[in-house]
């Protein structure tokens, strides 16, 4: 990939028009645009589908990138490229957002208008993923899965008499992969039937042992390990495609 300071001349170029400019971004950051739909395959759209939808999403970052965000383009990058994967596989009735991130995302929507009449601002993606134990990138993620009334860009001042967009909150970090598929998890394992959902949670969020979750829950080790082991191929196998 392009290092930030050749990257931002391109998004300037891009932004003038010059599609060449447009195309430079767009081959060195294909890997990129290729990582995140490989993890929305298998669920009823076309590779070919899906790539074309993701670099319109790559294209509209380019167009809202603002070198004031203080963040890496790349990571302003993915939530655009993904939500966009995201709008038309709901809207096209693909894929429905699960239970759990949609009232994680009511939850929130419910906290900013709170703080925001407490405190006379709205609250910064760091405040909002500390109050509901998220990563900050993990937020936005939760906070496009569905129409929030609040904008990633709309300004709010700050106690320094500085108007800032929420969006400028975000930290430079660079990990894309590792929290989407967090939040690829974590919709796999609301649609699990309970018991199964139990094994995992259990296993993975509380670092329990296969004896320890077979005792928890009544059966043995054995069926915990072939459970286990089901349930990790049916999810490494949707992530392939």
């Amino acid at each position: 990939m392009l290092d930030d300071k050749t990257t931002i001349e391109y998004i300037r170029n891009a932004k003038t028009g010059d599609e060449t400019a447009k195309t430079a971004l767009l081959e060195h950051n294909v890997s990129l645009v290729k990582c995140i739909v490989k993890r929305y395959l298998g669920k009823g759209v076309d590779y070919d589908d899906l790539f074309q939808i993701a670099c319109m999403g790559f294209l509209k970052a380019i167009a809202g990138f603002d070198e004031r965000f203080g963040v890496k383009f790349s990571t302003y990058a993915v939530p655009m490229i993904a939500g966009e994967i995201k709008r038309f596989m709901r809207d096209d009735g693909s894929v429905k957002v699960s239970r759990t991130m949609k009232q994680t995302a009511k939850e929130i929507n419910l906290f900013i208008e709170e703080y925001t009449r407490l405190n006379d601002r709205q609250p910064s993606v760091s405040e909002i993923a500390k109050k509901f134990s998220l990563d900050e990138a993990e937020t936005v993620f939760v906070m496009g899965s569905s129409k929030m009334p609040l904008s990633l860009y709309s300004g709010a001042e700050y106690k320094d008499g500085k108007e800032r967009e929420l969006i400028e909150t975000l930290p430079a970090s660079d990990d894309q992969d590792d929290w989407l598929d967090k939040m690829l998890l974590r919709g796999a394992i609301d649609e699990l039937p309970e018991r199964e959902r139990k094994i995992i949670v259990l296993r993975y969020f509380r670092d329990m042992t296969q004896s320890e979750v077979a005792e928890r829950i009544g059966v043995s080790q054995v069926q915990v390990s072939r459970i286990e082991s089901r349930i990790i191929k049916e999810f490494r196998t949707k992530l392939s495609g």
